[in-house]
């Protein structure tokens, strides 16, 4: 029995539009008729100017942000790191936050049903994975139910990301104690670089429906603005050959304000809202609603020193009825010091905290306990990156200090080396210890809400601890080759498991800390510039895993009820311009068998259509399909005896206005 996937089981049948939805369209209506009228752009919004495709040279000086706290060209980062950018994105036809991040190939990502994903980096994937970090613009989405991500919640204007930074391995020495296996960091446009109007709308087969526009305007020099909104409609999955009563639909707005009062200051306001529904077999309807609000000020001290400060309140509300409810807030703030001393060494030091309240409506098949919890994480961290030979050897030291949930205390330092052979070749070490502090399933999580339990959380239970260790490579091996290699070894203890109370009697299980684990493997990725206008991208990521039961405890799952992981995974993507108006883009994916979870080994096909006319630069048309080999495929296992869902075969068309 997978304790994680019990709170998600649904039930209700009708469907319908969401109230909260007018209010969206009634927002962005105001703001436009509000707006002045506008000139058309003076640049150019054809592919050439907008939508270009990087150069070789430009895709290893892509700055990056994640792996130092500070802006570092990808190049030079002692880290397996990929980046999703904004053409990545448009040419790929992703429709959603999850399907961009199948783009990165050091992730495992996998479709439950019509709004459920399963996404990790090197193992533990499930349907509530727990060891992964994902903010979007430095605000942390978390919920501390499973200390993991609703991804049904998370999205925003797919055209308004500058680009998603990927890290595999430990990032806890700067992120914080999710950054067990990987960090993803989701980076939208300043509102200054996206001036103008988009205008998208799409219908197809899975894809029901899709609508979203965004306005961005100057009001004056040095204060700039953009709102939008968007709609998605999505078909229901397959259930043993019948509808999965899963349709979802989803609507969203937000905006964004950027301020420069100064030369050496910046001032950042955002803020989303968003709610939706999803069918289930019987009952009502899955209901999630929410919205955030976050600022961030950042001032340059001096050509070697800055400062960012940046706080933010993100309130989320989830009802599956008759089964669980929830009502999450959270307050967070976080500052962050960067300074060069001397010539040898670059600091970066800062401070978070971070408030939640939880409250969750029980029902008789499950209950939090207590129901009512507020929780809070305080840290600091430190890091220096030391130049032992300057331009050539450098080593990174760090740790972060956090006092988290329950009062548990993790220490989380990491040492990394890299050396640079010679021009854009650089090998890279690094060995790491981070920990998983509980959440609330693990210790107040019941079935049945009475007793008798079948399943009980731990009050012991304590924190889970990753010991990593990394070496690899990335360089350009010719005028039109980029590679990147990284191998791991992962050693991890007390690992979640489900311990027998009075054995050898079946029941009750209490959530323990029973299991050991190792995985290793590698992961690789090249970019192959064919011609000027034909990229080719490749992925491949093996993973091998141990998981047992330490000395003494009754758990004989051999990891089968937290580790949902493929052996194998491989991509091969193309991108090819045709006469600067016509994009043909395709990308074939193989993922192996799930064992634990008896998913078969599948092989998929997506392909993309792009056309913009010559005489309508602005208008983008686009025609993809998905899943083209097979009708229907399954990606994810449920827990016996739920069937799992079937992802079937889809096509999409798109029509993108920019003005």
């Amino acid at each position: 029995m997978e304790p994680c996937t019990v709170f998600c089981i649904t039930s209700g049948r009708s469907f319908c539009f969401r109230r909260k939805w007018g209010l969206l369209i009634t927002f962005l209506a105001m703001a436009l008729v509000a707006m002045p009228a506008r000139s058309a752009r003076t640049d150019d919004p054809s592919p050439a100017s907008d939508l270009k495709q990087l150069s070789m040279d430009e895709l290893l000086n892509i700055n990056v942000t994640s792996v130092f706290r500070r802006p570092e060209k990808i190049s030079a980062a002692p880290s397996s790191i990929q980046v999703i950018t904004q053409e990545d994105i448009r040419r790929s036809g992703a429709t959603s936050l999850p399907e961009a991040l199948r783009l990165a190939t050091n992730l495992q990502v996998a479709q439950i049903d019509a709004r459920q994903w399963a996404i990790t980096a090197r193992g533990f994937n499930n349907s509530t994975a727990n060891k992964l970090l994902v903010q979007i613009d430095g605000r942390i989405v978390y919920t501390p139910l499973y200390a993991g991500v609703f991804w049904d919640a998370q999205d925003t204007l797919l055209e308004d990301i500058d680009r998603i930074e990927v890290i595999s391995g430990p990032g806890t020495t700067l992120w914080g104690t999710n950054a067990v296996n990987g960090v993803i960091n989701i980076i939208t446009r300043t509102a200054k670089s996206t001036d103008g109007v988009v205008l998208a709308a799409g219908a197809g087969t899975e894809l029901r429906d899709s609508l979203a526009l965004r306005w961005a305007d100057r009001i004056r020099p040095g204060l700039h603005y953009r709102v939008y909104g968007k709609l998605t409609g999505r078909d229901a999955t397959e259930l043993g050959g019948q509808d999965g009563s899963d349709a979802w639909r989803m609507g969203q707005g937000g905006f964004r304000v950027g301020w420069e009062p100064t030369a050496v200051d910046l001032v950042m306001v955002q803020g989303d809202i968003y709610d939706g529904s999803s069918e289930q077999p019987l009952g009502s309807d899955i209901d999630i609603e929410g919205g955030n609000v976050s600022s961030r000020w950042t001032r340059r001290l001096s050509a070697h020193s800055d400062l960012q400060v940046q706080v933010y309140f993100d309130r989320t509300h989830r009802n599956i009825p008759g089964v669980f409810g929830e009502d999450l807030e959270t307050w967070a703030a976080d500052f962050q010091h960067h300074v060069r001393a001397g010539e040898r060494h670059d600091i970066v030091w800062g401070l978070n905290y971070r408030q939640s309240r939880d409250d969750v409506a029980n029902s008789a098949q499950l209950a939090f306990m207590p129901p009512q919890l507020e929780q809070e994480w305080i840290s600091g961290f430190f890091q220096d990156e030391i130049a032992l030979l300057p331009d050539r050897l450098y080593l990174t030291l760090g740790s972060k200090l956090e006092r988290g949930a329950y009062g548990h205390h993790a220490v989380e330092p990491s040492a990394r080396i890299a050396w640079h052979a010679r021009r854009e070749q650089l090998w890279w070490a690094a060995v790491s210890r981070a920990e998983r502090l509980p959440s609330r399933i693990d210790r107040d999580f019941f079935v049945p809400a009475a007793p008798p339990h079948l399943l009980a959380g731990g009050p012991g239970f304590e924190p889970e601890e990753l010991v990593a260790w990394e070496l690899g490579y990335r360089g350009r091996l010719g005028p039109r080759l980029n590679l990147a290699v990284s191998t791991f070894y992962n050693d991890y203890a007390d690992v979640r498991s489900l311990e027998q109370v009075a054995p050898p009697a079946p029941l009750p299980v209490v959530i323990g800390n029973g299991q050991n684990a190792e995985s290793y493997g590698v992961e690789l990725r090249a970019d192959y510039h064919v011609t000027d206008d034909w990229w080719l991208h490749a992925g491949l990521t093996e993973l091998r895993m141990d998981i047992g039961p330490q000395a003494g405890s009754t758990d004989s799952s051999y990891g089968a009820s937290e580790a949902h992981d493929p052996h194998h995974q491989l991509s091969l993507r193309s991108e090819l311009t045709l006469r600067e108006r016509w994009e043909v883009d395709g990308m074939l994916r193989y993922v192996s068998a799930i064992r634990n979870r008896n998913v078969p080994a599948y092989t998929e096909l997506d392909v993309r259509l792009g056309w913009h006319p010559a005489r309508l630069p602005a208008l983008e048309f686009s025609l993809l399909g998905r899943n083209l080999l097979h009708s229907r495929h399954v990606e994810f296992g449920t827990a016996p005896p739920t069937p799992p869902h079937d992802i079937q075969r889809s096509v999409f068309g798109k029509l993108t206005w920019r003005y």
